[in-house]
C-alpha cells in the first residue's frame, strides 16, 4: 500500500522533492481573501509540517514556542536566535508545498535587523511571517512579564518589513502584546498604527474574553485582516470556528496542539518501556515501520532512485 493509498491524499507528492510545487505566497494570499477563516495548525518540525499537510490543511504555521521546545528543549522566552528559527523555516518549507507562516519573533533587533530578518525568511521559501512588538527577550505572548517597546518603534519595524520583502506576495503580520501590558484599547491603537505603516493582517495577541475579542474585531473592522491565536490552553477563550468567522478573524492559529500530542504519545510510549521492558504494547496503537516511511515519502525516493539510474543507464 502507498502512503496516497494510506492517507487518502492526492497523487502529487507531499513536499514533493523535485516538483515545482505551487507559488505558496500568491496561494496564501488567495486563501486570506476567501470567505471564511483559514486554518492554520503548528508544526514544530518538518515532520509534524508534512502531517499537517497530509491531513489536508492549506497552510502551515511555524510555533515559535513549539520549535524552541522542539530544538532546545526549553520555553518560549526568547533563548532561540532568529538563524536558529530561519533554519527552521526553511526546513518546514522545503518539506512541504502548501504555504508556511512563521513566527518571527521581534525581528530580533531594531528596524534595520528586521530587514535582513525578513530578508532571511523570505529566502528560506515562507509565505509570511509575524512580528511582534515586545520588549527584547521576548516571552510566549500567553505567559506573564511582558514588556512592550514604543507604538513608533514598532511602527517603523513594520515599515522596514514591507520595504525589505522583494515578493509582494510576502505576508507581513504585526502583532501587539500590548493588551496584557497597557490594556485593550492600546492595543487596538496600535494595531491600527502597524496597518498605517503597512501591514498585511493585524494580531493583537492573548485577549482574555470573548467581549474583548468582540472588541477587536469590532474596532479593526476594515483596517486589515484580522489573526485569532487559538493558543491552547492559553488566555484566550476557546471560541467555536464558527463563532470566530462571525466575528470575522481572517486566519486562526493552532500554535501548539501537535506539540502537545506529541509529548503526550511520547511519555505514554515511554511509560510502556519503564513498565514492560519493551514497546510491545504500544506497538498496535503506532504506525507501522512501512506506514511510517511511507508517509515520509520513502516510495517517492524508490521512484527517483529508479528513474535516474535508468537515465544514468
Amino acid at each position: 500500500m502507498t502512503d496516497v493509498e494510506r492517507t487518502g491524499q492526492r497523487e502529487d507528492a507531499v513536499g514533493d522533492l523535485l516538483g515545482p510545487g505551487p507559488p505558496p505566497r500568491k496561494r496564501l494570499r488567495e486563501l486570506l481573501a476567501a470567505p471564511g477563516p483559514l486554518v492554520a495548525p503548528g508544526a514544530y518540525d518538518a515532520l509534524s509540517a508534512r502531517l499537517i499537510e497530509q491531513a489536508g490543511f492549506d497552510v502551515v504555521y511555524l510555533t515559535g514556542f513549539g520549535a524552541t521546545a522542539s530544538l532546545i528543549g526549553r520555553p518560549d522566552v526568547g533563548l532561540l536566535t532568529g538563524t536558529e528559527m530561519v533554519d527552521q523555516a526553511r526546513r518546514l518549507a522545503a518539506a512541504v508545498d502548501v504555504p508556511v507562516i512563521a513566527d518571527a519573533d521581534t525581528g530580533y533587533g531594531n528596524a534595520l535587523n528586521v530587514v535582513r530578518t525578513v530578508r532571511a525568511y523570505e529566502q528560506a521559501g515562507v509565505a509570511g511571517v509575524h512580528l511582534e512588538d515586545q520588549v527584547s527577550p521576548k516571552k510566549c505572548g500567553h505567559l506573564s512579564g511582558k514588556a512592550v517597546i514604543p507604538r513608533e518603534e514598532m511602527a517603523g519595524k513594520v515599515r522596514a518589513a514591507v520595504a525589505a520583502r522583494r515578493d509582494p506576495d510576502f505576508v507581513i503580520i504585526a502583532r501587539t502584546d500590548a493588551a496584557a501590558v497597557h490594556g485593550l484599547a492600546d492595543a487596538v491603537d496600535r494595531a491600527r498604527a502597524y496597518a498605517e505603516a503597512g501591514a498585511d493582517l493585524l494580531f493583537v495577541e492573548a485577549p482574555t474574553s470573548e467581549e474583548d475579542l468582540a472588541t477587536v474585531a469590532g474596532e479593526l473592522s476594515g483596517v486589515a485582516p484580522l489573526v485569532f491565536n487559538w493558543a491552547e490552553g492559553g488566555r484566550t477563550p476557546p471560541l467555536s470556528l464558527e463563532r470566530i468567522g462571525e466575528l470575522g478573524f481572517s486566519l486562526v492559529l493552532y500554535p501548539i496542539g501537535a506539540l502537545l500530542a506529541a509529548a503526550a504519545a511520547v511519555r505514554a510510549l515511554l511509560e510502556t518501556v519503564r513498565a514492560d521492558g519493551t514497546p510491545a504494547a504500544a506497538l498496535p496503537r503506532l504506525p507501522s515501520f512501512g506506514e511510517f516511511t511511507d508517509l515520509i515519502g520513502l516510495p517517492e525516493v524508490h521512484d527517483l532512485e529508479r528513474r535516474f539510474a535508468a537515465e544514468s543507464g
